[in-house]
């Protein structure tokens, strides 16, 4: 007791401060004051003001880390490239081990040149596509598995199909027929109709310029620079110059592609939920 006053002292510990809400009563009475939460009642929700306002820490999730496995074509993920890469294994093993004579009569019968494209055009395109140059250890068998591989995911089995088959005739086309007409010209021999030509390089600079059009500015950039500058370089060195502006050629058809390719993108993003909505549906 205080010896002046007469009255008790005061507490040493803070109380909590709450807030008395008035409940109304069921029988039209004065509302009667909320009785303190219990201590087993848990703590008091927060406004969603105050939740939004608060970075929350818990709800934070680490991210996942890249699935390295997506990489590489898959039979149900990527049937396409998966499928293409099994007859391209095929074929280069044939490469390696058959007799050399055998494998040059098949290559010579694959062949895209001028001669070849006017007796059977369509035949030739398509026996060309199913070799790879320098077997499934060249730096285009790689990048088939792996551009491909992103493209079909992205865009799906027959757009990707049709991105390199488009890079592979288009280009093929725009640098055999300039030949025949030069060999017309007499500015060619005739022995230029019969060029050996074949493999699936076309196809594959047309789906990496498709692919740089859906990745990140960095990335993309990246790509075109490396990849790009790889082919400026080989022809600037003047070996192989019409194969060498096919490849360019090839690649700039699949970055004129960028519109429709992205359009495709966002229409397989959205085709995904309503898919796993039927299947949780079932």
């Amino acid at each position: 007791m205080d010896p002046e006053s007469g009255a008790p002292p005061l507490d040493g510990l803070p109380r909590q401060r709450t807030t008395s809400l008035a409940v109304p009563s069921s029988a039209g009475g004065a509302p009667a004051p909320a009785s303190a939460p219990s201590s087993s009642a848990g703590p008091a929700p927060v406004p969603p003001s105050v939740a939004r306002s608060v970075p929350s820490v818990a709800r934070s999730e680490p991210r996942r880390l890249p699935r390295l496995w997506l990489l590489l074509p898959s039979p149900l993920g990527t049937p396409f490239t998966f499928a293409y890469a099994l007859v391209l294994v095929v074929t280069s093993l044939v490469a390696e081990y058959a007799d050399p004579s055998f494998v040059h009569v098949l290559h010579q019968a694959s062949s895209t040149d001028v001669a070849h494209l006017t007796r059977d055009p369509l035949l030739v395109l398509v026996a060309s596509a199913l070799w790879v140059v320098g077997g499934v250890t060249s730096p285009y068998a790689l990048g088939f598995l792996l551009v491909l591989t992103a493209l079909e995911r992205r865009t799906g089995s027959r757009r990707t199909a049709g991105v390199f088959l488009l890079g592979h005739v288009l280009a093929t086309l725009a640098t055999e027929v300039p030949v025949g007409f030069a060999v017309l010209a007499g500015h060619l021999p005739d022995s230029s109709l019969h060029r050996l030509d074949y493999g699936i390089s076309f196809g594959v600079a047309a789906c990496v310029g498709a692919l740089a059009g859906l990745l990140t500015p960095w990335l993309r950039r990246t790509i075109l620079v490396l990849f790009g500058g790889s082919l400026v370089a080989d022809l600037v060195e003047f070996a192989d110059p019409m194969t060498d502006w096919g490849h360019l050629m090839a690649l700039s058809i699949g970055i004129g592609m960028w519109p429709v390719v992205r359009r495709w993108q966002r229409a397989r993003a959205s085709c995904r939920p309503a898919a796993v909505a039927a299947a949780s549906g079932r």
